[in-house]
């Protein structure tokens, strides 16, 4: 169950400037949230799709930098770890465990630096979005960027439902 009171605190907020190849998210800060399903990492996929959060899978992370223009994206470590770099080439080194959660905004560009040989992820999107998968050539700057600002925030958060930090979180980005 979410407390707000206590639980806010206990999310880290990450954000990234556009690095001229990886636009990010102009305004929404990655959301981090360590070790919150570490009791039963393996659930993460029905309890993604329970929230909201669908058009789910389990495999890893490309070891390119990638992001997702027109979908935000849940990404929760299923087992094993995975040192990602999170916002381009000039971004920041962020070591995931089984049970963490990462909320990646539309734009955030994300790569595989390491993982260990077990290592497994399942990642979802809002309401089941459709995703598209930029890598950051410069044709693409015109439309992504545009189809960043048209992502809407999502009416549920991916670990906690509704009611969720998230909406709260990406609504007022100064808190």
């Amino acid at each position: 169950m979410f407390d707000p009171r206590k639980d806010n605190n206990d999310i880290e907020r990450m954000y990234f400037q556009d690095d001229g190849m990886i636009p990010n998210h102009p305004h929404l800060p990655v959301l981090l949230y360590k070790g919150v399903w570490h009791t039963d990492p393996v659930g993460a996929e029905s309890r993604f799709n329970r929230n909201g959060w669908s058009n789910s899978w389990v495999n890893g992370v490309f070891d390119v930098h990638h992001y997702h223009s027109n979908a935000h994206e849940a990404l929760a470590v299923i087992s094993g770890f995975v040192k990602l770099i999170i916002g381009g080439e000039k971004g920041q080194k962020i070591v995931l465990e089984s049970g963490d959660v990462v909320v990646l905004p539309a734009g955030t560009g994300h790569k595989r630096l390491k993982a260990s040989p077990n290592f497994r992820i399942t990642g979802a999107y809002p309401g089941g979005m459709s995703y598209n998968t930029r890598t950051g050539e410069p044709g693409e700057r015109p439309q992504v960027l545009q189809e960043i600002r048209e992502v809407s925030i999502p009416d549920t958060d991916p670990v906690y439902g509704r009611g969720g930090p998230l909406t709260k979180l990406w609504l007022n980005r100064n808190n």
